[in-house]
């Protein structure tokens, strides 16, 4: 375990389990976002994302997800992706333990192998939880999108005591489309499973303020301390994976040189190493 800081922003080199119970304070962050490995299977820099079974990966995963829980600060919030096959049992874990607000559909364009002999997924789901339903931030005016039905057509709306034309702004309903970050893009990192800035603006924009204290436990390209900084937000970040910490260090600006190496941002693809494995391989085949 090893911690590199500067300012109001934390890197924590280790175990997320590990880090989580003895580095993070309770009750100590406002927001966390958490976007774990999957267990499907994709290589991160040589560790694979596979657990012996889906019991083995979802034990794992009720630990760290009490571990948030009792991280977050009484009015904090809560973000968690997961496959959209073990959702549903992030879900009945965690309505247990906190708020479940909203059920996210972040919804993308296609790319790689295609499904044949069932309908291919186009979407990760998100789970919005809150410690405290009556008390809890969500910043409406900060994430406001165009109101396209009404107000595009200038409609009346005659619902009112007195008709007015449609707003033209409106607070985005739970499905959300935001492209995937592609290679070669300008935000484009290293990395199999990076998650688009424009995802984490809206979630960090809505559900936290200037100078709070944002976590997120699987920080991979470390987007999300990224656009926390963007937004005058405070950010602790946590990664077991070296090459990912170089990443954040160098996103983050704490450090430009790493073992005598110039930290610079590296375009490679993982078309190779990110292949299905050969059971989800199988299902893809005529």
């Amino acid at each position: 375990m090893k911690t590199f800081e500067k300012k109001d922003h934390r890197i924590i080199w280790g175990d997320a389990i590990e880090v989580l119970t003895h580095e993070i304070p309770v009750s100590s962050v406002d927001l966390i976002f958490a976007d774990p490995p999957y267990n499907i299977g994709k290589n991160f820099n040589g560790r694979k994302d596979r657990w012996p079974s889906d019991e083995a990966y979802l034990l794992w995963c009720y630990q760290w997800l009490d571990l948030c829980i009792a991280k977050l600060k009484p009015n904090g919030s809560i973000y968690v992706m997961t496959s959209t096959q073990q959702m549903p049992y992030f879900d009945i874990f965690l309505r247990d333990r906190v708020n479940i607000l909203s059920r996210i559909v972040w919804e993308y364009d296609s790319s790689g192998v295609q499904a044949r002999k069932y309908f291919g997924s186009l979407y990760e789901p998100i789970l919005f939880c809150v410690k405290d339903k009556d008390n809890y931030t969500f910043n409406v005016g900060d994430i406001l999108v165009e109101a396209r039905t009404g107000a595009t057509r200038k409609l009346i709306d005659y619902r009112k005591p007195t008709p007015t034309m449609y707003n033209t702004k409106k607070v985005p309903g739970n499905a959300w489309y935001i492209p995937r970050v592609r290679y070669r893009m300008d935000e484009y990192e290293n990395h199999p499973t990076q998650k688009p800035k424009a995802l984490l603006e809206r979630i960090i924009k809505a559900s936290s303020n200037k100078g709070d204290y944002v976590l997120d436990p699987f920080s991979g390209t470390f987007t999300t301390s990224y656009v926390a900084k963007m937004l005058m937000r405070r950010s602790i970040g946590i990664e077991i994976e070296e090459e990912y910490v170089k990443i954040g260090l160098r996103r983050l600006e704490i450090q430009d040189m790493y073992k005598g190496e110039v930290l610079h941002r590296e375009l490679k693809t993982y078309e190779k190493q990110n292949e299905p494995d050969q059971q989800q391989l199988a299902l893809f085949k005529e």
